[in-house]
């Protein structure tokens, strides 16, 4: 946005720093989230009870650490590629098993993104530029959510805006060294959330093809010798695994084969986006409805999705076309432009494909929307700020103003949660966006203090919406931001169209939430437990991770996260009690949770039933298989 004339210089990387402000901001900037992303933090508990078992077990055996088991025995795997897993295993062996050691990294990694966004925008756009998109990005709902939590969004998150700084690094000298660090990024990102990480590849390839200063030729090569990292980095993993003796490693939980290509391709790749997902529960979301909520361009803005993003899009949205139009007559290496093909590209692909994947789709998942958000807000902010001379540029910053108040005021009118902020947002926006088309013919003073005001209304909203998260207490397989209160019992604002429903780290049953055990059946599982291989076996994944946080020791989760891996089949159970590697089976007999996938889980619940006498300890139905 630099190619019309402004009322104040733009700060460029090659400058020498003349303000002494930037790096007391910043500091007060990662001071203040570190504050809001670990203050409290463990009052959550185990929060995902799932990834804290998992990091439990890594924390017991090196084995389930590489592997990401569910258990120190190495039964079945999570359904998920385990780079998350490393850091929360690693951190439990430092600092013991507990909330805190498995919680902290992901909010270090909080803290860690907003740096490296901030460093990222600051190159192209300046500093105050990269502390606004700082600021945007730790006060993102979705983001104080993610970074409170364990699932491996806050690694994915990290690892992509560490690529889009190596990228634009690589950008600005044409290095092919830095653009395959970038693909590193992308690719340990793979190992941490399989194919979502890829959904920036587009947006990251377009930025250097474009505007990197050399020839379209080592242009190509360079972008060819970065695919190549990108393969390296995130399928060195994917051989290991399909080299290593079968009868030696876990089950790979998600598949219906064992493999875990087929995780990657399948239920937690392409099946993501088609609905075609073996032994998934719930269905697609294809057309008008299903199992994830309807699909559409308003996905996005629709009951939980929008209280944890939506707030700043249609302005990273305006951002993004006002940067592009001011920008297309400046020249192919223009470094503006460059970002803002990076961070628009990143927005709008990822934004669709969430938008229309007919398969498995969280609230949560938007977090990876919210760098890009941040960075053409805090870009656009500024620089039109800078331009504020000119009428179309103050009008696009009072229009965008506007327009984020209207957004702001459209989410949080039906709810019940602080019902006097939705009309001081839209009210405050307006008169914000009046003073800001007429702020180049005020006093510098005056100005600034317009600014500021403009500035606290534009994060009104998504702050206010961020701080509720992080005071809320989450736990279980399918979390959500906001308060504990209205929007239809803590759900998110009720949004523009429809969207998934169900409440904040609940589910139905012991499919998406874990329940520990009470004192009584916690002392029976670690009673004798060293002679066991697993203590006890039960159906799911979430029943098991509580029972094994409880007790300490590895508890067998037949059947996987939704019942229906056909790990172990009824043949090797029988052999594992045969062979007094299981001491007890824990619950009723089940029905299968999806409608497609194995049925081994409620063979061997019928099986036990029918063959071993129980008890009832703590409300929970206990059959000693060693009897």
């Amino acid at each position: 946005m630099t190619v019309l004339a402004s009322r104040e210089p733009v700060v460029t990387p090659s400058q020498p720093a003349r303000r002494t402000w930037h790096r007391p901001a910043l500091v007060v900037l990662l001071l203040g989230t570190a504050v809001l992303y670990l203050w409290g933090l463990g009052a959550s508990g185990w929060a995902n009870a799932f990834y804290s078992a998992a990091a439990q077990a890594g924390s017991q055996s090196w084995k389930a650490l590489f592997f990401g088991s569910s258990d120190a025995a190495n039964a079945i795997t999570v359904d998920k590629t385990p780079a998350a897993l490393w850091v929360m295993g690693l951190s439990a062996r430092l600092f013991g098993v507990n909330a805190w050691s498995v919680l902290v990294p992901q909010a270090l990694m909080g803290v860690g993104s907003v740096w490296l966004l901030h460093a990222t925008v600051k190159r192209t756009s300046g500093p105050a530029a990269g502390l606004v998109a700082g600021l945007v990005l730790a006060l993102t709902p979705a983001a104080a959510l993610m970074f409170r939590f364990n699932n491996p969004d806050a690694l994915l998150v990290l690892l992509l805006v560490a690529g889009a700084y190596c990228v634009v690094r690589a950008i600005e000298k044409a290095s092919p060294r830095w653009l395959a660090l970038a693909a590193v990024a992308v690719g340990f990102g793979f190992l941490a959330k399989m194919l979502q990480a890829f959904l920036v590849l587009p947006a990251f390839a377009v930025a250097y093809l474009v505007a990197a200063p050399v020839s379209l030729g080592k242009r190509l090569l360079h972008l060819l010798g970065a695919l190549a990292a990108t393969i390296a980095a995130a399928g060195w993993y994917l051989l290991v695994v399909a080299l290593w003796p079968v009868a030696d490693r876990p089950f790979i939980g998600g598949s219906q084969t064992n493999s875990l290509w087929e995780l990657v391709f399948g239920y937690n790749g392409f099946g993501r986006i088609t609905g075609d997902e073996v032994g998934s529960v719930g269905g697609g979301g294809r057309g008008n409805g299903g199992g994830w909520g309807s699909t559409g361009l308003t996905r996005l803005f629709g009951s939980e999705m929008a209280g944890g993003i939506a707030w700043l899009i249609p302005a990273a949205l305006l951002a993004l076309g006002a940067g592009l139009w001011f920008t297309r007559r400046a020249p192919r290496t223009d470094r503006s432009r460059a970002a803002l093909l990076l961070w628009g590209g990143w927005l709008l692909v990822t934004a669709l494909v969430f938008s229309y994947m007919g398969g498995i789709i969280h609230p949560y998942y938007t977090v990876a929307l919210a760098p890009a958000i941040a960075a053409l807000v805090g870009t656009a902010a500024v620089q039109l700020w800078r331009l504020r001379a000119n009428p179309a540029a103050a009008g696009l910053l009072s229009g965008g103003v506007a327009l984020t108040a209207l957004t702001t005021y459209l989410l949080l009118t039906d709810s019940s949660w602080q019902p006097w902020l939705a009309p001081a947002v839209l009210v405050g926006g307006l008169l914000a966006a009046v003073a800001l088309f007429f702020a180049a013919h005020l006093t510098r003073w005056a100005a600034r203090a317009v600014a500021a005001f403009a500035l606290v209304v534009l994060l009104a909203g998504t702050g206010a919406y961020a701080l509720a998260t992080a005071a809320t207490t989450h736990s279980g397989a399918i979390p959500s931001a906001g308060p504990t209160s209205g929007f239809g019992g803590g759900r998110g604002p009720g949004g523009f169209g429809g969207g998934p429903g169900g409440g904040r780290g609940g589910g139905p049953g012991s499919l998406l939430s874990t329940t520990l055990p009470g004192a009584q059946l916690t002392a029976l599982l670690k009673q004798d437990a060293s002679r066991y291989t697993w203590t006890a076996a039960t159906v799911l994944s979430n029943s098991a991770a509580g029972y094994q946080l409880a007790s300490g020791a590895p508890v067998m989760a037949v059947g996987g996260f939704n019942g229906t891996d056909p790990y172990p089949t009824l043949a090797q159970f029988q052999q594992y009690v045969a062979s007094g590697a299981i001491h007890y089976f824990l619950g009723e007999g089940m029905t299968m949770q999806g409608s497609t996938g194995s049925d081994a889980a409620q063979q061997i619940a019928e099986w036990v039933a029918a063959h071993y006498p129980s008890s009832t300890i703590n409300g929970v139905t206990v059959y000693d298989l060693a009897r």
